[in-house]
């Protein structure tokens, strides 16, 4: 088994409470209340752009095989998913420009750039962000909701092009030969965060 196979059988029974928090499930049925859909919007913008960040001090320390894969996922990121998030800003009435990170949100990103410091202990860091969002739009996609705002959301995850990157990840970590045990770790705290992170302020 190699390394992201691993991480992926740790994951799985963390990504199952994801999918029954209450916000996830609320977007899932497509009846989330608008004002936590909104308060997520303006804690996950500022999230992704300390996730650019993320990438990009990975990029300084990378392999050449995979800088350009990262500075994709530092492209795509900055301009497709926060363009998302600007779209359905507008829509939920979120004030992005005058967002305050709350605790989960600060204590996650300090977690990523702190982990990246290190580059295949960054990777395992980061990935509980990429597999996890991968995984819920997919699961969330074989019954989507029926509302078009968070339809949207959901087929932003589901997307075969996201879940590609996710993929590119995981070979990636395998690549990078961090030391397992530490990998391990980081990916389950990753995942503690993602968690916490759907308990918006």
């Amino acid at each position: 088994m190699t390394l992201s196979e691993t991480l992926h059988a740790v994951g799985r029974p963390l990504l199952q409470a994801q999918l029954e928090h209450p916000t996830v499930a609320g977007i899932a049925r497509g009846d989330l209340a608008e004002p936590v859909f909104r308060s997520w919007l303006e804690q996950d913008y500022l999230f992704l752009l300390d996730y650019v960040r993320v990438f990009a001090r990975l990029a300084w320390q990378a392999p050449d095989a995979h800088l350009g894969d990262l500075v994709d996922l530092a492209h795509s990121t900055f301009h497709d998913e926060l363009s998302l998030h600007r779209s359905l800003s507008a829509e939920f009435g979120a004030d992005l420009d005058g967002a305050v990170k709350g605790p989960a949100c600060a204590a996650y990103t300090a977690f990523l750039l702190e982990s990246a410091a290190s580059y295949g202990e960054g990777l395992a860091a980061l990935y509980p962000c990429m597999w996890g969002y991968s995984s819920l739009g997919r699961i969330l996609a074989e019954n989507p909701p029926a509302e078009p705002r968070y339809r949207a959301w959901v087929d932003t995850y589901a997307d075969p092009g996201f879940a590609a990157l996710t993929v590119r990840i995981a070979q990636m970590i395998d690549e990078a030969g961090p030391d397992p045990a530490r990998a391990e770790a980081l990916f389950r705290e990753g995942m503690a965060h993602e968690l916490a992170f759907w308990d918006v302020p």
